[in-house]
């Protein structure tokens, strides 16, 4: 018995040798495709949970992923692609946003996936918001699968708060008045008059402008002039600079060392316009109980909001093209989108996905995420222009900062804003 066990023993410390050393038999897996993404740590955690189950049960792929790190500016991650693509080593998958979409169509390196939809007959497109579908199409070609839809329309509230001040809860059909009201009943000064908490804050200044019935150009598809000084958007940029300086409702530029999330999270907020992104980290909070609804509606105008949104493409420079679908497929397929509904990171863009107990009736805060459904109807995106992210950074956002700072006024904002960007927006 001492024999076989020793035996034994050396016949499975060689077998053991054998493998680790790569001189034994080995499971090759198909060809590799390699996915590239950006995002923080719990989008990495979606990513690989969506995948990697996925990519084991296939003996055809093998899925590489590529996380790249952009510090916020999504503008990294175009270079990133773009400079390996020159370099012959591009990923097969890129996850693409609304905005950056402009630049990858621009630059002629994404695969136009309408013969691929068209072919599969277990895909359907007509199960994605036609919005974010219409957004990565062009010219009747589809080169991006949406994942998700992200209006910028969630407004969420301290139910605590309100309760405390006997406040009934802002209902899905509010107006700019009921905020005013509302959000000067929920501001509170010390002894000193510092204010302390505050009704409301939101950087979506632009959902104000397009409910008034302004905009930033005369056509998002082929924007040939700057609208900023038109009434309605001259009426939303006034409301949203005179909810600091004249309904006080708001804090002023600079006068805090937090985000508009952290002075929600610590209580000092009663309400917080965002996207529905928020909702991992406020999930967070136990001190009070909270809730959503959508942003306060024009009082004549009705409710127009920003938008986001992202999805998958195939670059060109793919030498497996079908295979890269199975994997857009895994993605964006219900498979994909029910694991991102379930975190409430994001709105799915499956309808079907997004209306079941996945994400609106899944029974967790926000409870009234279903407003969601229908803000896709309201959504207006960033215009299609090359350099339109440029544009807006060298001559919009600048001269707005001064009027929020109230150091210069509409007027002579709009005159420095208005030229400048017609100028540039000739020069395609």
């Amino acid at each position: 018995m001492r024999k076989f066990k020793k035996y034994f023993s050396i016949v499975c410390s060689i077998m053991i040798i054998f493998f680790v050393s790569g001189c034994g038999p080995k499971r090759e897996k198909g060809v590799t495709l390699k996915l590239a993404f950006w995002g923080d740590p719990e989008e990495v955690k979606i990513i690989e949970k969506t995948v990697k189950p996925w990519d084991e049960k296939r003996d055809d792929l093998n899925v590489v992923l590529e996380h790249v790190p952009t510090g916020g500016d999504t503008s990294r991650y175009v270079q990133r692609i773009l400079t390996e693509i020159a370099g012959g080593s591009a990923p097969d998958v890129v996850f693409m946003e609304v905005n950056i979409f402009v630049d990858f169509y621009l630059k002629d390196v994404l695969m136009d996936l309408t013969p691929l939809i068209e072919n599969d007959k277990e895909f359907s497109i007509k199960d994605f918001y036609p919005d974010v579908v219409k957004r990565f199409t062009v010219d009747g070609k589809i080169y991006v699968i949406p994942r998700d839809t992200a209006p910028f329309n969630c407004v969420y509230y301290n139910k605590d708060l309100f309760d405390k001040e006997g406040i009934p809860y802002p209902k899905d059909d509010w107006t700019w008045d009921d905020l005013i009201r509302i959000g000067q009943k929920l501001t509170k000064r010390n002894a000193q008059g510092i204010i302390e908490q505050y009704g409301f804050y939101t950087w979506v200044m632009m959902n104000f402008v397009y409910s008034a019935g302004g905009g930033f150009v005369d056509n998002i598809l082929n924007p040939q002039k700057c609208i900023l000084d038109s009434p309605g958007s001259k009426e939303g940029l006034k409301f949203y600079h005179d909810l600091m300086w004249v309904y006080n409702i708001s804090p002023k530029p600079g006068s805090l060392d937090m985000s508009g999330a952290q002075l929600f999270e610590t209580g000092r907020l009663a309400m917080y316009g965002s996207g529905i992104w928020e909702t991992p980290r406020f999930r967070n909070i136990t001190s009070f109980d909270w809730d959503i609804v959508p942003f306060p509606k024009h009082p004549k105008k009705g409710l127009k909001t920003g938008t986001g949104g992202s999805g998958y493409a195939i670059l060109k420079t793919t030498k497996y093209p079908d295979k890269a679908w199975e994997l857009v497929k895994c993605l964006s397929g219900d498979y994909g989108q029910s694991i991102l509904a379930d975190t409430g990171l994001a709105q799915p863009a499956r309808m079907s996905i997004a209306a079941s107990e996945h994400f609106a009736y899944d029974g967790k805060k926000p409870k009234n995420k279903k407003i969601l459904l229908d803000s896709v109807k309201n959504v207006i995106y960033e215009p299609f222009h090359p350099r339109w992210n440029e544009i807006a950074r060298k001559y919009i956002w600048p001269e707005i900062e001064l009027y929020h700072l109230d150091n210069q006024s509409l007027e002579t904002t709009l005159k420095k804003i208005v030229p400048a960007v017609n100028r540039e927006l000739k020069q395609k």
